[in-house]
C-alpha cells in the first residue's frame, strides 16, 4: 500500500495540516509586516515633503503679511496722524519682525539657492520700500506738528530735501500720502509679490517632482502588499476549506446522523474519524444496553411514558447540561378523584398524558414520575427557547382545561416549573431548580409556568 492509499485510508491529520499552513502564514505575514513597513516609510517621506511645502507656503505669507502690515501702518499714519499707527509700524519693523524670521526659516529649511534668491531679493524690495516709508512718516510728522525728537532715530535720521522742506504743513501731508500711493511705490509692492510668487512656484515644482518619483515607489510598494494579502487571503481560505471538508462537513452529517440514531461513517479528518469509531462502539454497546431494558419495567401501564425508573435513567445517562427539565404538576388533582371518583381521575391523567407527550419532540422524553406529577427532559436546548416552551404550556392548559362531557371528564389545568441545564450543575440541582420554579408557579396562582431564577428562591 503506498503512501496515497494509506492517507486515504487514515485520513489528513489536522495538526500536520495546521503546522504547514501556519508555517506559510507566517512567512507571507512577515513579508507582509516587511512591505507595510516600507510603505509606511514612503507615506512618511511624501508627508514630509508635504508638510514642508505647507511651512514653506507659511514663511513665504509671514513675509509678504510682514510687507503688507507695514505698508498698512504707514499708510493709516499718513492719512490720519495718528501715532499709534507708527508704533505698530516700528512694532513690527523692529521687534516682530515676520518677514526677517521667515526669511530665516527658509533659509535654513531649504538649499535651493534659486528660490532663497528669491525670497532674498524680496526682503531687498521690502527693505527700500522702508526708505520711501520713512520719507512720507518724517513729512507726515512735521505736516502735523510733532517733534521729531519724540520718535525713533531711524526717522530722525532722515533728511527732507529743500524743495519739500519748504512746503506748507498741509501739502507736506498731501505729498506724504501721495508717496505711499504713487507709481513708484506700487511697483516695489508689486516686484515683492512677483518675488514671492516666484519662489513659492520653484518650491511647488521641486517637491512636485519628489512626490513623484515617491508616489511611483509607493504605487509598486502598495502592488506587492495587495499580492501578498491576496496570497494571505488565499491561505486563510484554503485553511477554512479544509477545515470545512475535513471538519466542519463530516461533523455536520454525524450530528444529523446521531439526531436519527444512527451510526456515523469514518469520513474527513483522521481526528474526526477517531472520534467517529469510538462513538460507533459506545452506539453499539448503548443499543444493546438499551434491548436489554424491558419496556413494562421502565414504561408507565395507564398513560404509556417513561415512570419513575425510566425517568432516573434518563436524568443519569442524557446530557442534562444541555438539557432542560420540566416538572409538570396538576392542578387540583386530588379534587377531582375526590368529586368525580378514581376512574375518572384516571381518564384524566390519561388525557393529559396524551395531551403532554403530544406537545413535545420524539427525541424528547416525557415521564410520569407520580399519580398527578409528569417530567419532560428536552434535550438540546437552553434558555433561548424561553417563549417556545410557554406557547407550549399554554396550549396544554387550553387543551386539558376543555371539558369531555360525554366520557365524563372535566376541565383542569397544570402548573409547571422549568430549570435549564448549564456546565457543572449536577442532577439533583437542576431538579430542585425546577420544583423551585413549579413551586413559584403554584404561588403565583397555579395554570401556568415559571422559569427558575436565582431572585425567586426563597
Amino acid at each position: 500500500m503506498n503512501a496515497l492509499d494509506k492517507l486515504k485510508k487514515r485520513g489528513i491529520s489536522l495538526r500536520n495540516l495546521n503546522i504547514v499552513m501556519l508555517g506559510l502564514a507566517i512567512l507571507i505575514s512577515a513579508i507582509l509586516i516587511w512591505a507595510m513597513n516600507r510603505t509606511d516609510s514612503l507615506y512618511r517621506r511624501t508627508h514630509e515633503f508635504t508638510q514642508n511645502l505647507l511651512q514653506w507656503r507659511q514663511d513665504s505669507y509671514d513675509l509678504q503679511v510682514g510687507s503688507d502690515y507695514l505698508t498698512e501702518q504707514v499708510r493709516y499714519f499718513a492719512v490720519t496722524g495718528d501715532r499709534t499707527f507708527l508704533d505698530n509700524y516700528f512694532e513690527e519693523a523692529l521687534v516682530t519682525q515676520r518677514r526677517e524670521k521667515a526669511l530665516d526659516k527658509l533659509k535654513q529649511n531649504h538649499d535651493n539657492s534659486e528660490a532663497v534668491a528669491e525670497l532674498i531679493s524680496a526682503m531687498n524690495e521690502s527693505v527700500q520700500l522702508m526708505n520711501l516709508e520713512y520719507y512720507s512718516m518724517v513729512l507726515t510728522i512735521e505736516g502735523y506738528g510733532y517733534d521729531i525728537n519724540e520718535f525713533p532715530e531711524e526717522l530722525q535720521s532722515v533728511e527732507l530735501t529743500d524743495k519739500d522742506e519748504a512746503l506748507s504743513d498741509p501739502e507736506k501731508k498731501s505729498l506724504a500720502i501721495k508717496y505711499l500711493f504713487n507709481d513708484e511705490y506700487l511697483t516695489f509692492k508689486r516686484r515683492i509679490s512677483n518675488d514671492m510668487n516666484d519662489c513659492l512656484d520653484r518650491l511647488e515644482n521641486e517637491v512636485a517632482a519628489s512626490q513623484s518619483i515617491v508616489a511611483d515607489q509607493l504605487s509598486k510598494q502598495v502592488d506587492l502588499e495587495h499580492f501578498l494579502t491576496f496570497v494571505l487571503i488565499g491561505i486563510m481560505l484554503g485553511i477554512v476549506l479544509a477545515t470545512s471538508v475535513l471538519v466542519f462537513r463530516p461533523l455536520r452529517n454525524c450530528v444529523d446522523l446521531i439526531r436519527k440514531d444512527y451510526e456515523i461513517p469514518l469520513k474527513g479528518a483522521y481526528e474526526v474519524r477517531f472520534l467517529a469509531k469510538n462513538y460507533n462502539l459506545m452506539y453499539y454497546t448503548t443499543k444493546e444496553n438499551e434491548n436489554k431494558l424491558n419496556f413494562d419495567a421502565n414504561h408507565d401501564k395507564m398513560t404509556g411514558l417513561y415512570n419513575r425508573r425510566g425517568y432516573d435513567f434518563f436524568l443519569h445517562n442524557v446530557d442534562m447540561e444541555t438539557s432542560t427539565l420540566m416538572i409538570i404538576d396538576l392542578d387540583k388533582f386530588k379534587e377531582v378523584n375526590d368529586t368525580y371518583g378514581h376512574d375518572v381521575g384516571d381518564k384524566v391523567i390519561t388525557k393529559a398524558a396524551k395531551i403532554i407527550q403530544n406537545s413535545f419532540r420524539t427525541q424528547d422524553y416525557v415521564c410520569r414520575i407520580g399519580g398527578d406529577e409528569f417530567a419532560v427532559i428536552m434535550i438540546r436546548s437552553d434558555s433561548s427557547m424561553k417563549d417556545l416552551i410557554t406557547r407550549k404550556v399554554n396550549l396544554i392548559n387550553e387543551k386539558i382545561g376543555t371539558a369531555e362531557e360525554e366520557e365524563g371528564i372535566p376541565s383542569i389545568s397544570c402548573s409547571v416549573g422549568v430549570a435549564f441545564g448549564s456546565v457543572g450543575l449536577s442532577v439533583s440541582d437542576l431538579f430542585k431548580r425546577a420544583d423551585s420554579a413549579l413551586y413559584n408557579t403554584k404561588k403565583s396562582g397555579r395554570k401556568g409556568v415559571s422559569f427558575y431564577s436565582k431572585k425567586n428562591e426563597a
